[in-house]
């Protein structure tokens, strides 16, 4: 696997309703999208990078930092339903067809996860090339979490999710870690991909800090993330 060729597409549509125009809003200095094509950038084993979109505007600033936008993509794949396995079928068919290229894997980068560094990058690709897994997904503990923990309510009342969850709450550190994919890298083998399949059998943890796991959905985590970034730049 030391010759693994790997394919990033950085997914960009342009029509975010949560956080208008989001991909290009400024977070500490910079639109949001050059935060991702930075990291991509400055990978030493990805083997090709692009930004997938069918935005114009977008286009042209993924373009001014760096990145190349070989398409627009279509209608049909920049709609609230579309799938990013759609989105990335389609990045690995237009290469094929296109440009010649084939990969062995592919990973998907989404400019939402800002702290997601070149290093990271090439850290997933070497779990894939040392573990020959079929996929290898970001991921953050989660400092405070167990199933048992969760609850219902009936009106006011509370009641357990589990139930076999018991009289007494586990201690944290009884309870084990417990961990969530953090949406910064997705690395999935392309045989996977060709079924459909982002995970497959295998699919193994690379395990991100909390403080770099920001995912941006919502204003309150675009501010999040700018007052995190604004902090790392002036340290």
């Amino acid at each position: 696997m030391n010759d693994l060729k790997v394919l990033a597409v950085i997914t960009a549509r342009g029509g975010s309703k949560g956080i208008p125009r989001k991909n290009i809003k400024d977070l500490a200095g910079k639109p949001l999208i050059a935060w991702t094509i930075e990291a991509a950038k400055g990978s030493k084993l990805l083997t090709d990078f692009f930004v997938s979109t069918d935005d114009q505007e977008i286009a042209d600033v993924s373009r001014h930092f760096g990145a190349p936008v070989p398409f627009l993509r279509p209608e049909e794949l920049a709609t609230d339903t579309a799938t990013s396995m759609a989105v990335v079928q389609h990045a690995l068919a237009w290469m094929k067809e296109n440009e010649g290229k084939t990969y062995d894997a592919l990973m998907i980068l989404q400019p939402t996860s800002p702290f997601r560094t070149a290093e990271d990058i090439d850290a997933c690709i070497e779990l894939m090339r040392r573990t020959d897994c079929d996929s290898v997904m970001s991921m953050v503990k989660l400092s405070d979490f167990a199933a048992k923990k969760l609850k219902v309510l009936e009106g006011d009342v509370i009641k357990p999710w589990m139930e076999d969850e018991g009289t007494q709450s586990s201690s944290r550190q009884a309870l084990g870690g417990v961990f969530k994919r953090n949406c910064a890298v997705y690395l999935t083998k392309v045989a996977s991909i060709a079924q459909s399949d982002l995970f497959g059998k295998d699919s193994r943890a690379y395990v991100m800090p909390e403080d770099v796991s920001v995912d941006i959905n919502t204003p309150l985590d675009f501010e999040i993330a700018d007052f995190l970034m604004r902090r790392k730049l002036n340290k």
